[in-house]
């Protein structure tokens, strides 16, 4: 049988182009799939045309769409589902395998991100329930009803969610799963080493009964990238600083850069440091430290150099290993050069006076890996002097973490916009100010992992008030 082949869908419906891009094993570089690619003039055209749907969905309640949501999510886990339009098929061991190969994300890591979007999808009750604080969801589907005995009225901000998403993890597609319950339907524009997740989510959705023209799936280019972000009326936005910070201020885009999620310690539990260092770990290097929710960096008012040293101690020896390993701890990178550039920019970092790799001394060999032809970078943990430095508050795709000493009535002064704050303290005076802050997205009070997620509350953005606005309404008796 030939290579699969991951055709665009166009309202759900193959469409096969005569432009079409390789996905290789990021190891070996035998080619898996290819994927049609789809230019600006196609999505443009298609985008202009959404009514249909929209319509689509408009004839089932959310209530219908939850409980396919549910059926999908179990279908995604456990099934075996198309495989592009060359009638291969896909079982869930395979979609590990090809995500693994094409990402470099071990299966443990695959697996667990696949658990993270069936949640997603089965606890979709709890998730709107969460995102709407409690709005009857039939309220959407007649467009008026009460909430808290007040009349209230949405109407939809759009056609349609615009995603251009990225390839660094497969439970970010967990974000944009609710407009689906929502009634919204989605125009994705996979990862070009990633379009495996939301081509399976597709097939689970239309299996579960979620009509097909809801999905849009357009492999292509930058320009047809700018595309869907331009004509859709919200989108998602994927990137680094550089790449969100133009959309950061218009109420089109929700945008997904950097985390720099911190643990913070007070003064009342820094002498009980020893006891959190497991968890402070697991906040830096989960998910081979590839989330945005992974903490970047650790302040403390003191023992910082003692803090680094033991945190050192635990992840400096983690090696990469064969991504068959279920004690694998490290991705390898689809592209090393992203590697390189990590790897470059860390080492420039410590060129600068005043920080210290402090793993280093417990690394089996250089930062910079290489198993089985996988590139890969062990953790990195870098005591700094100062907050300001270089690397104080940076964040990469890979285990890695700064240790900095701040007094902590300078701390929320300093740590700036933070997606997620570990704050271990019972300080009632200093839990009041991290209460009041604005840089802080999510806050969690006491030793709770950065990674830990709630599905009844977002940690970024909320996906109800993005797609729906509330309007004023009144109806004559």
């Amino acid at each position: 049988m030939s290579l699969p082949h991951l055709p665009a869908l166009r309202k759900g419906k193959p469409y096969e182009s005569l432009e079409q891009v390789e996905v290789k094993d990021h190891r070996t570089g035998e080619v898996l799939a290819t994927v049609s690619q789809v230019n600006a003039g196609i999505i443009r055209r298609d985008l202009n045309r959404l009514g249909e749907a929209r319509a689509a969905l408009k004839k089932f309640t959310c209530e219908e769409l939850m409980e396919m949501c549910a059926k999908a999510g179990e279908i995604f886990l456990n099934d075996t589902l198309p495989f592009g339009d060359k009638g291969h098929t896909q079982t869930p061991q395979q979609y590990v395998e090809t995500l693994s190969r094409t990402s470099g994300l071990p299966h443990v890591m695959v697996k667990r991100n696949m658990a993270k979007i069936n949640d997603a999808l089965i606890n979709m009750r709890t998730v709107l329930n969460g995102l709407t604080r409690g709005l009857d969801l039939g309220v959407l589907d007649v467009g008026y009803g009460e909430q808290a005995g007040c009349p209230v009225s949405y109407h939809p901000t759009t056609a349609c969610l615009g995603l251009v998403m990225p390839s660094n993890s497969p439970a970010v597609n967990s974000l944009w799963l609710p407009a689906i319950a929502l009634k919204t339907p989605v125009i994705i524009k996979p990862g070009r080493e990633e379009p495996w997740t939301p081509y399976r989510l597709i097939q689970a959705f239309i299996a579960a009964g979620v009509p097909a023209e809801a999905f849009g799936f357009y492999p292509t280019d930058h320009e047809g990238s700018g595309e869907v972000l331009k004509l859709s009326g919200r989108a998602l936005v994927f990137g680094d600083a550089n790449t969100v910070g133009q959309y950061k201020n218009n109420p089109k885009f929700e945008v997904h850069g950097p985390g720099f999620s911190k643990v913070l310690i007070g003064n009342d539990e820094v002498e009980n440091w020893p006891q959190y260092i497991d968890m402070i770990a697991a906040s830096i290097a989960e998910n081979g430290g590839r989330s945005c929710i992974n903490a970047s960096a650790v302040i403390v008012p003191k023992y910082g150099k003692e803090i680094a040293d033991a945190l050192a101690k635990k992840l400096g020896p983690v090696d990469p290993l064969a991504p068959t390993d279920e004690g694998a701890k490290l991705s390898g990178f689809a592209n090393p050069k992203m590697a390189e550039f990590i790897d470059g920019a860390i080492e420039q970092g410590l060129a600068d006076p005043g920080a210290e790799d402090v793993t280093a001394k417990y690394r089996n060999g250089p930062r910079k890996a290489e198993l089985d032809g996988g590139v890969y970078l062990r953790p990195t943990i870098v005591h700094c002097d100062k907050f300001e430095h270089t690397l104080g508050n940076r964040e990469f795709l890979c285990p890695y973490a700064s240790v900095v000493e701040v007094p902590q009535n300078e701390m929320l002064g300093k740590i700036g916009p933070s997606l997620v704050v570990t704050a271990i303290t019972k300080d009632k005076a200093f839990m009041d100010e991290l209460l009041e802050s604005d840089l802080i997205e999510r806050l969690n009070i006491g030793p709770i992992p950065t990674m830990r997620i709630s599905w009844n509350q977002p940690h970024e953005g909320n996906m109800f008030e993005f797609l729906y606005k509330r309007r004023s309404i009144e109806i004559a008796g």
